[in-house]
């Protein structure tokens, strides 16, 4: 099968969707984990309340594997039969993946920063925890709106090769 200049952009459109996002969630989640220690140091018994931050950033990285996978999947990766994408149908795919690819890539740093910052108030006053939650949640608003966007791009907005 001779490889079409649309398939290598539906490869590429696949590559964003996992790296930004993952670039992003590995930052945030090193943020809050770098704080959490020195929470966790002098008080063993928070981890728990401190692991609950840390996951926070690293669902804009899953959003970003779901994309990928889901590209994968229309793309005919798993069945071992792809499409033969033209070049149009590659750049929408890049198009397709770019909501969570920036959104999942920025926000997942923020929230890191939010959900950090969070710490302080479960340092020293643990039985308010869902306060962080809620402020690192609202950063958590913008990547499940920018996966939507990619989400109904991808299953609805296009079609390879003739397939919906």
């Amino acid at each position: 099968m001779s490889i079409t200049v649309g398939m290598v952009l539906g490869f590429i459109a696949v590559a964003v969707a996992f790296i930004l996002p993952g670039i992003g969630s590995s930052i945030g989640v090193a943020l809050v984990g770098s704080a959490g220690s020195g929470v966790v140091t002098e008080d063993p018994d928070k981890f728990g309340q401190v692991l609950l931050l840390q996951v926070i950033p690293g669902t804009q990285g899953i959003y970003g594997a779901l994309t990928g996978f889901l590209l994968m999947m229309k793309m005919g990766v798993f069945s071992g039969n792809i499409i033969r994408l033209t070049t149009s149908e590659g750049w929408l795919a890049i198009a397709a993946a770019m909501p969570i690819a920036l959104v999942g890539l920025i926000s997942a740093v923020y929230q890191g920063k939010v959900a950090a910052a969070g710490l302080g108030v479960v340092a020293k006053r643990p039985e308010e925890l869902g306060k962080p939650l809620v402020f690192a949640a609202m950063v958590e608003t913008y990547a499940v709106l920018a996966f939507l966007a990619t989400l109904l791009l991808v299953l609805f907005g296009i079609e390879f090769g003739g397939v919906a």
